[in-house]
């Protein structure tokens, strides 16, 4: 009898959207715990799936896509230095735009087979320049604009620094953690619950109110869209420049927790 032939996988671009979803967004990456932006789980991810299937044919690289994803984040940082209501709206449609390609260039690795460390050190990069530009753009954009630098843009400026911080306690638990030779932290629960119970207590029931994700890049533009609405409406700045004093002191509790939830968990010994 002659040979069965083998299975030739259709390419990308012949795929269908079933065939498409089923390569791109496997269970393990829709209900994976940590990973997910509540937004890309709640309606970017049934967005992207057609962005991805728009790039496919391109021929763009994941890492392409990953560099389209920085380029998002470093405009709407770029766009909120402007002094205005529609600079704030802008930015922060931007950055819906930066979740959506965020979402789709892991979905175009997936597919394509192309996933390498450059494209998580990529995607590590772009998120730290966005989020630490955005308290930077709202101290210039209080300030009244890049010709009008000031106190307020200190202020945004020390927050930046902070944010940066508290974002590398988070990424050096994966460089203790590959000095030491143990594997890759695990996303069970278990292992980041805090190991004290009064904290711990404490830790849960602050999640009813995640201030703790403030300066989560999304979340930072939307909560000072808000304001920005809120001083259009009275007139003046002063809800935003309200927002850019709470912010230092807000971003350094919020890093002082996150280090003492980090060395009271397990992450740096299981």
């Amino acid at each position: 009898m002659p040979a069965t032939p083998p299975v030739v996988p259709a390419a990308p671009a012949k795929l269908t959207m079933a065939e498409l979803r089923a390569l791109a967004q496997p269970p393990s990456v829709m209900g994976r715990r940590n990973s997910e932006h509540w937004a890309g789980s709640l309606y970017l991810r049934r967005m992207s799936i057609y962005v991805t299937r728009m790039l496919l044919p391109t021929g763009v690289s994941p890492n392409g896509v990953t560099w389209m994803m920085t380029l998002a984040g470093i405009g709407a940082g770029a766009v909120l230095v402007w002094p205005s209501w529609w600079a704030v709206l802008i930015c922060h449609l931007l950055l819906q735009l930066q979740i959506l390609l965020d979402c789709s260039d892991g979905e175009v690795a997936r597919v394509t087979k192309k996933t390498s460390p450059a494209g998580v050190y990529l995607d590590r990069i772009g998120h730290y320049l966005t989020e630490g530009l955005l308290p930077l753009a709202v101290g210039v954009h209080v300030d009244g604009g890049l010709t009008s630098i000031g106190g307020w843009t200190t202020l945004g400026a020390v927050t930046s620094v902070v944010v940066l911080w508290n974002k590398a306690f988070g990424d050096l638990i994966h460089v203790a953690r590959g000095y030491a030779r143990l594997p890759l932290l695990s996303e069970d629960a278990s292992v980041a619950a805090v190991r004290v119970s009064g904290l711990a207590r404490v830790r849960r029931s602050l999640k009813v109110f995640p201030f703790f994700r403030a300066f989560v890049a999304f979340e930072f533009s939307l909560i000072t869209l808000v304001f920005a609405v809120v001083d259009e409406i009275v007139g003046g700045h002063h809800v935003l420049r309200a927002w850019t004093i709470v912010m230092l002191p807000l971003a350094v509790v919020l890093a002082a927790g996150h280090l003492a939830a980090i060395l009271l968990s397990r992450r740096l010994t299981d």
